[in-house]
């Protein structure tokens, strides 16, 4: 309940992909300062099978690479930068955004939070517990009923497990599972699960909420809406929030 905030508008089919492209570059981006290497490298090979998954073009991807590693004379320098804050309703959010120019971006999430509040640091991430998080939909050829994924997290080391409502498998939709995982262990969790498997959307690092706020009605609209905004700008890399699914 209440991870990594997920897109749920319809925006334009070109629009929606550019902005993906978009934050899955800087990622790899970021990652390639550790190397190019992939199989040196488990954060940049986790940003590139992510980046392969939406299908970005092999070239933007190369690039991205390289620009990351320092081999181009073009060089872009992302910093991450980290808000909290509270949705609507007093429902925590934590917002990570790359950004080359950290006055712009301070600007633009003081703007998304005139219908919160932004807080200072530590405010909410009080609340979080810093995990891996794995996000995975059973093998394609499993019988209906019979996916454990209890039995498959403690197969491949993970801590816990919850039903992600929407998986992202289109021949099992209903079926998406979120995996937390000890932070050193994302990668181990990751590699374990493909090896039974399962269909890996997305591994990394992020914020798990302590205490998931139940919101129905008007005010899950509300909130909704309101997180929907802060994810669809540019800068926002990750948004993190307790709103139970």
């Amino acid at each position: 309940m209440g991870a990594q905030w997920k897109q749920k508008g319809r925006l334009a089919a070109a629009d929606a992909k550019g902005r993906i492209f978009t934050k899955l570059a800087k990622e790899i981006m970021i990652a390639a300062r550790g190397g190019a290497d992939v199989d040196m490298n488990s954060r940049l090979r986790l940003a590139v099978e992510a980046a392969k998954k939406q299908s970005m073009p092999r070239d933007t991807l190369e690039r991205a690479i390289k620009k990351g590693a320092g081999l181009l004379d073009e060089q872009v320098n992302y910093e991450t930068v980290t808000y909290e804050g509270f949705a609507p309703h007093q429902v925590g959010v934590i917002v990570e955004c790359l950004t080359e120019n950290k006055n712009r971006t301070a600007t633009n999430v003081r703007m998304l939070f005139r219908k919160g509040q932004l807080a200072t640091s530590g405010a909410v991430s009080w609340d979080f517990s810093h995990v891996g998080i794995v996000e995975a939909s059973p093998p394609a050829k499993a019988p209906a009923g019979s996916v454990d994924a209890e039995a498959a997290a403690i197969e491949v080391g993970a801590q816990d497990v919850e039903a992600a409502h929407g998986g992202e498998d289109e021949q099992h939709p209903e079926l998406g599972f979120r995996f937390y995982t000890d932070a050193p262990d994302v990668d181990k969790v990751h590699k374990g699960l493909s090896e039974l498997g399962w269909n890996v959307t997305s591994a990394q690092l992020g914020w798990k909420p302590k205490n998931p706020v139940s919101l129905a009605g008007d005010a899950r609209v509300e909130v909704e809406a309101f997180l929907e905004a802060i994810h669809a700008d540019d800068d926002v890399q990750n948004l993190y929030t307790a709103l139970a699914d």
